[in-house]
């Protein structure tokens, strides 16, 4: 009986290793589908009047000045925001990428920065490529230089997050260390790109062309990763 079980958890492992680089290979088609979908429409203004409307539901119908919510609720959205941010972000890679290299694992510290190194360029490339105004409906609540579209905040928020997830996933074996890291690395993606439609400064085609961006670009990542380590065992073997 015990030897019945211990085969069928090491051939659930295979399934999860087999099966992954199609899922990841999914998630990826899908996210750069979406991306390319959501910029041709924006192109042609067809989601003019959604972005209007989503952009002014979260301001007050008789101050469109004023979103939506107490103060302290404006001033938590600002500060939720900076986690999405280049100088926040850029110090949660090199504390990372620091410790990574501390413990001798240059492989993932290599991946880590590679992955998003190259996921910032692309992002900044799409913004001079697209060169879409900042929405100018609503006062904008904190500052901004950049072209609108996609959401930089959006795309690096879920390229940086999802990335490190997907490291840690990779490190550790207990399934509910995975999942809560995975959800968290969500949650925050999700929550930075709200944010920017709601302080005025993105139309929600930019924020929601950003996370799909961003998602295609981590599962591809992770992808890459999978097939050298997958490579790097033949080898091996």
């Amino acid at each position: 009986m015990k030897n019945r079980i211990t085969d069928l958890v090491r051939g659930l492992r295979d399934l999860r290793v087999t099966s992954a680089p199609f899922v990841l290979t999914a998630i990826a088609g899908a996210g750069a589908y979406a991306f390319l979908q959501i910029a041709d429409e924006v192109s042609e203004a067809e989601f003019d009047s959604y972005d209007r409307a989503l952009l002014m539901a979260f301001r007050r119908p008789d101050d469109l000045a004023t979103p939506l919510g107490p103060p302290w609720f404006r001033e938590f959205m600002a500060e939720l925001t900076a986690l999405g941010g280049y100088p926040l972000l850029t110090i949660i890679v090199a504390l990372v990428v620091f410790y990574l290299l501390i413990a001798r694992m240059f492989g993932p510290a290599l991946f880590t920065v590679l992955a998003i190194v190259s996921g910032t360029a692309v992002s900044q490339l799409l913004k001079l490529a697209y060169d879409r105004p900042r929405p100018d409906l609503v006062e904008q609540l904190v500052t901004v230089h950049t072209a609108s579209f996609p959401s930089g905040h959006a795309a690096m928020s879920a390229v940086v997050y999802l990335t490190l997830a997907s490291l840690i996933v990779r490190l550790v074996d207990s399934t509910p260390i995975r999942v809560y890291v995975l959800a968290v690395a969500l949650l925050l993606t999700v929550s930075i790109g709200i944010s920017r439609v709601y302080l005025g400064v993105h139309w929600p085609s930019d924020v929601a062309a950003g996370w799909a961006f961003g998602v295609a670009w981590a599962s591809l990542s992770w992808l890459m990763v999978a097939a050298l380590s997958r490579w790097r065992d033949r080898q091996e073997n």
